[in-house]
């Protein structure tokens, strides 16, 4: 008996500590198992006690009228099937006759608590069947991508959403973003994990750093061009205006739309030429758009109109010439001046950090989700990375990027430099690089013939 209370009593410590320094360890001994059985034991109850059941058939209430039998109980949804993560559970419930997605979703806070889950999030599967996905542990506190996440062409992982799951920023999905955050809040950190997940990758990039460079002329040798002032990036994106009008020549060339012409081999865009045509994709990264808008004189007054109206003509027909635009800034309101609404109308990525009030939230997600907004204004100062993803459909979910030094993506991007495509209409803009230093290396004194 001595033994056996040792025993116990060792086993309660393991995972008490496992349950402390790695989380992970202990959901995948011993909180799955507990998680399962506390499950199935209140699921009923639970389900009663959050308003997800329904009243009894009129003909099961006439059957117990007939003969006479006690009242059957609410309907409880049904079980399809649960299935164990690696960081919680992946309940499919069959919804009852006159239930929604919209109150599986209104009840996951209620459902948080009654499962003793960390996070609660649900979502439709299809015509009767939604997904509760209940969360064992902070997957957000100490954050690390898989070694084996997938990648591929302009869609690359850049964060860990709260369920557990990869969130991808897939470039050819959603064409063009906008990221808004406080300073500090993480932004320049998801910035350099794109970096470096595209370096490796048969893509063009292109950086407007109106800050003289400081964050992206680091990453220079992986950069086909770079500006580093609002002049030289009002000259670039006029320059990016007349690259993607020659590549619409090329596609215009080899449509030759004819009777005898298969449908598939008819295209409007740069992934239906063949390979040998296709130009190379082309990422723009602007970083504090603010800079760009913001005019003391009527000489930056006039810049600044260009370079607007460049960017909502890259939004709305780079798409198709393979150009995709990631926007970056403190705020992106219509106090930037004309034109800036009507930019951000064609940005379909919505990515928030922490913001400092909640019209800098409204400005990204405030013609998408007002949980969105909410969720945006809760995020605390002792999470920086985390970030709310909407889009254009009104969904929206929390992620947090893994910390990326500045260090990581310069190696990242001189380690593929020689990947760095030449493009003829931006080679104007090409970084000059300086000559790499031989630190670090002693240079042996010849030695004397005949010694």
């Amino acid at each position: 008996m001595t033994g056996l209370a040792v025993a116990l009593a060792l086993l309660v410590g393991i995972a008490l500590v496992l349950r402390w320094r790695r989380p992970a360890w202990y959901w995948l001994t011993f909180g799955v198992v507990l998680a399962l059985v506390r499950v199935l034991a209140r699921f009923g109850s639970v389900m009663e006690a959050c308003q997800l059941t329904t009243a009894p058939s009129r003909f099961r209430i006439a059957l117990a009228r007939w003969f006479k039998q006690p009242m059957p109980r609410q309907r409880v949804p049904r079980i399809v099937r649960i299935k164990p993560t690696r960081t919680g559970l992946a309940l499919r419930i069959r919804m009852l006759p006159g239930q929604d997605a919209f109150e599986y979703s209104a009840a996951a806070d209620r459902l948080r608590h009654s499962f003793t889950a960390h996070q609660v999030t649900t979502r439709e599967i299809k015509a009767g069947i939604v997904e509760v996905v209940l969360t064992g542990y902070d997957v957000l506190r100490r954050v690390q991508l898989p070694a084996k996440a997938e990648r591929e062409l302009l869609r690359v992982p850049v964060a860990i959403r709260e369920d557990g799951t990869v969130h991808h920023r897939d470039y050819r999905e959603v064409p063009h973003s906008v990221n808004v955050g406080a300073t500090k809040s993480g932004k320049s950190v998801y910035q350099r994990q794109l970096v470096k997940e595209l370096a490796p990758q048969r893509v063009a990039l292109v950086g407007i750093d109106c800050k003289q460079g400081v964050e992206l002329a680091p990453m220079a040798r992986r950069f086909t061009a770079l500006a580093t002032d609002p002049d030289m990036a009002a000259d670039l994106l006029c320059a990016l205006i007349d690259y993607m009008e020659d590549v619409y020549q090329v596609i215009r060339a080899e449509q030759r739309i004819s009777a005898d012409v298969p449908d598939a081999e008819i295209t409007a865009d740069i992934w239906g030429l063949p390979e040998h045509l296709r130009p190379v994709p082309v990422v723009v990264t602007v970083d504090e758009v603010a800079e760009l808008a913001l005019f003391t004189s009527k000489i930056e007054e006039k810049r600044r109109d260009r370079i607007v109206t460049a960017l909502v003509r890259l939004a709305q027909l780079g798409r198709a010439a393979g150009i995709y635009l990631d926007i970056y800034g403190q705020r992106f309101g219509s106090e930037l001046g004309s034109g800036i609404t009507m930019l951000r109308a064609q940005l379909t990525g919505r990515t928030a950090h922490r913001v400092n009030d909640e019209s800098s939230a409204k400005m990204v997600f405030g013609d998408i989700s007002a949980h969105a907004v909410f969720a945006t204004t809760q995020i605390s100062n002792a999470r920086p990375g985390t970030v709310i993803v909407g889009d254009s459909t009104g969904g929206w979910v929390r992620a947090r990027t893994p910390h990326t030094t500045l260090r990581q993506a310069v190696n990242a991007c001189n380690r593929h430099a020689h990947l760095t495509p030449d493009i003829p209409a931006l080679a104007a803009f090409r970084p000059v690089l300086p000559a790499p230093a031989l630190s670090g290396v002693v240079l042996r004194k010849p030695v004397p013939a005949g010694t």
